[in-house]
């Protein structure tokens, strides 16, 4: 049975960081110290200003709960020639002394409560690729707006998106809609697990262009998410749609 279970995280790549212990980190950034001195201890004090994360331990000190979850981007050879999704891209260098190897990891990033991000990794081993990924999701953190954006439902709770947004990469283009309660996820299956991480329940989407090209699809979704920080809401939208911005406690302000 362990090696079941072993082999069973190995493939899905689902993990829960570890509790982080601040007092054995020695920042190397000034906003590293600021938060080891206390001065720092929310880390919308950081994004909200636009300053950019350059230590990954930033994020593990601030954000409790954090979640990982490496996406599924790659695909292995089949015994028939079919083939089986996993989180490894693999690619090959040809060379005079044979066949090279790289594995390429994306990971995601989450606290399920309006905060996301995701990175890519790649090295000659797994483990490697998978802690650049990890490392890299965790400096690419962005704020979720969730709301009530969906005219069906007007329930006033961040369970869905407040509105609709779109985001392009390469030849894919993904559009994410509001959906009322209980309607689920309703997209890709890999995207899906970015938008659980991020604390939405429901939405709809829309793809178009090549969509069979996953990484594509997948920063398409991030950078649709993005949009949300960018549109600026009216304060009479922010109560009737019941917007907030990263945690739950955190009410959206207009400027």
């Amino acid at each position: 049975m362990r090696k079941r279970n072993r082999k069973d995280a190995e493939t899905t790549g689902i993990s829960k960081e570890r509790a982080f212990d601040i007092s054995a980190w020695t920042p190397k950034t000034d906003i590293g110290r600021k938060i080891k001195a206390g001065e720092i201890t929310n880390i919308d004090m950081i994004l909200d200003a636009g300053k950019r994360i350059m230590e990954p331990e930033i994020v593990d000190a601030l954000l409790k709960g954090l979640q990982v979850d490496l996406l599924e981007i790659g695909q292995s050879k089949g015994k028939f020639g079919g083939g089986k999704r996993t989180i490894w891209k693999t690619t090959q260098k040809k060379s005079k002394e044979g066949n090279k190897p790289s594995f390429t990891a994306m990971a995601v990033v989450g606290n399920k409560d309006g905060y996301l991000g995701i990175g890519m990794g790649k090295s000659k081993e797994t483990m490697p690729a998978r802690e650049k990924a990890t490392k890299q999701a965790k400096l690419n953190i962005i704020k979720i707006k969730r709301g009530c954006g969906s005219w069906q439902c007007n329930c006033r709770e961040p369970h869905s998106l407040p509105f609709a947004v779109s985001g392009k990469n390469g030849s894919s283009q993904l559009r994410i809609m509001p959906a009322p309660k209980g309607t689920g996820l309703c997209m890709a299956g890999e995207a899906r697990k970015m938008l659980a991480l991020a604390g939405v329940k429901d939405v709809y989407s829309r793809t178009k262009g090549q969509t069979v090209t996953r990484v594509n699809l997948l920063i398409a979704c991030f950078k649709a998410l993005k949009e949300l920080s960018k549109v600026k809401v009216m304060p009479e939208y922010v109560a009737k749609a019941g917007i907030v911005s990263g945690r739950k406690e955190n009410k959206e302000v207009t400027q």
